[in-house]
């Protein structure tokens, strides 16, 4: 497994309590960092696949790195380990373009599934904070939905399941391009950036919608 992954939190247990579960599951950890200074100057220096960053820590926060990473065009994609539901938070993360956020006190169980996914350029969201946000923030239906046909529903439904674009095009039996002019459609209508991730996310978060 030749993913590179640097990993950054501000307490010493957590750091090494996930470095060692993830080299045991055979990932190449090249870097670690007990605060965001050392963590930003490491991405740069070793270039890893994969930065899983705690968002609170001393010098420089895993959003300001994200954001900085964002800026500069750098490949490492950033997956962001906290104990924050806050929605302003959150926003921020997806508009820096963090591939993944997981809380702390699921980011044992949850880190394989969300590096398997990242890899292959798929977002990933703990579950916990996609449903603490719709109970908190999404209680009614975005008025939105009513502009898509139901060919686009069954596919914004399709893509909450993190299917591909390959699989829908398989499930539906129709073309993969026939699916890329639908998620383009999907979401001008829904008038999100172009962002690879932004429908993911957007289908996530309303998924008890669809």
């Amino acid at each position: 497994m030749n993913t590179s992954i640097v990993i950054a939190d501000d307490h010493p247990l957590m750091l090494r309590g996930l470095t060692d579960f993830l080299t045991s599951k055979g990932y190449n950890i090249i870097g670690s960092a007990e605060d965001g200074k050392t963590a930003y100057n490491l991405i740069i220096k070793l270039k890893p696949t994969i930065a899983i960053l705690d968002i609170r820590m001393p010098f420089k926060t895993g959003l300001e790195i994200a954001e900085d990473c964002k800026k500069n065009a750098l490949d490492t994609k950033v997956i962001l380990i906290t104990f924050d539901k806050e929605e302003e938070v959150y926003d921020k993360a997806i508009e820096f373009g963090v591939y993944g956020y997981i809380l702390k006190e699921f980011a044992i169980e949850e880190i394989e599934t969300c590096i398997s996914q990242v890899v292959t350029g798929k977002p990933y969201f703990s579950e916990e904070i996609a449903s603490y946000l719709n109970a908190s923030t999404l209680e009614n239906k975005p008025e939105t939905l009513d502009l898509l046909t139901k060919s686009e529903l069954r596919i914004v439904k399709l893509i909450s399941e993190n299917k591909t674009s390959q699989d829908i095009a398989d499930e539906l039996s129709i073309s993969i391009r026939t699916v890329d002019k639908h998620r383009s459609n999907i979401v001008h209508k829904l008038n999100l950036d172009n962002r690879p991730t932004s429908l993911s996310i957007w289908a996530t978060l309303n998924k008890k919608f669809l």
